[in-house]
């Protein structure tokens, strides 16, 4: 992978970020995207924060050696420390970590003003696609898009989202799936909840020979259980 040619991960996260946006890469892996998007004339400004100093040298040398210093800032920062009010970000991608990592990032990110709302999201998240969901719901966001895909026999969503005048309540369910993916439900998708039905029945089944109270967690697992078999078996 390099900038003339992303992963099909990274490039679909590309795809979601708004023509001539400002754009925010938190946890910038090489500045891949950023140059990418810029090269593209896709976006005229992007920030490459990193968090590590090996990584954020090598995103320097990324945009060095495109030629684009005036056009992407690489920043040594913790998450969103990382933009300042100057920088007049409208979009904000966080890929490659997982959920309960970037809800961090945007947690603190909010609660340091470094995210006045205004700012399109595109998350994608390893795993825990669910605490993330869940963060946004609380702090406003409504999921304008979603979307599911295999890479190298590991699956990985998209998250879309903004702040808009009208709120969404989105059911536990919704959270859990995703509302746009749980009404496509791909093949991919399907894939991806055979598995998870796999690893809750194993995770209950251990924990019923287990000694201890696992009462909770056991109910908990069941609902998810019953809920995964309703998604893939319904057709409607």
């Amino acid at each position: 992978m390099n900038e003339n040619q992303l992963s099909k991960r990274l490039n679909r996260v590309g795809e979601f970020v708004p023509e001539q946006s400002r754009l925010a890469d938190i946890g910038s892996d090489h500045a891949y995207l950023p140059v990418a998007l810029v090269l593209q004339n896709k976006i005229p400004f992007a920030l490459a924060g990193e968090v590590v100093k090996g990584p954020f040298e090598s995103a320097q040398k990324q945009v060095r050696k495109n030629g684009l210093e005036q056009q992407i800032i690489v920043r040594l920062a913790d998450g969103l420390d990382a933009v300042e009010k100057d920088d007049n970000i409208t979009a904000v991608t966080i890929c490659g970590m997982g959920g309960s990592l970037i809800r961090d990032i945007l947690d603190a990110g909010w609660n340091k003003q470094r995210l006045n709302g205004t700012e399109q999201l595109i998350l994608q998240p390893n795993i825990g696609e669910k605490t993330l969901r869940e963060w946004l719901t609380v702090h406003g966001y409504t999921i304008l898009e979603e979307d599911i895909l295999e890479e190298n026999n590991k699956i990985y969503e998209i998250i879309v989202a903004a702040r808009k005048a009208t709120r969404i309540a989105y059911s536990e369910k919704e959270k859990l799936f995703g509302p746009f993916l749980m009404q496509q439900r791909s093949t991919i998708f399907k894939k991806k909840w055979q598995r998870e039905l796999k690893q809750r029945e194993h995770i209950l089944a251990q924990l019923t020979q287990a000694a201890g109270d696992q009462e909770a967690r056991q109910e908990q697992l069941k609902r998810e259980i019953n809920e995964i078999k309703e998604v893939l078996v319904d057709e409607s």
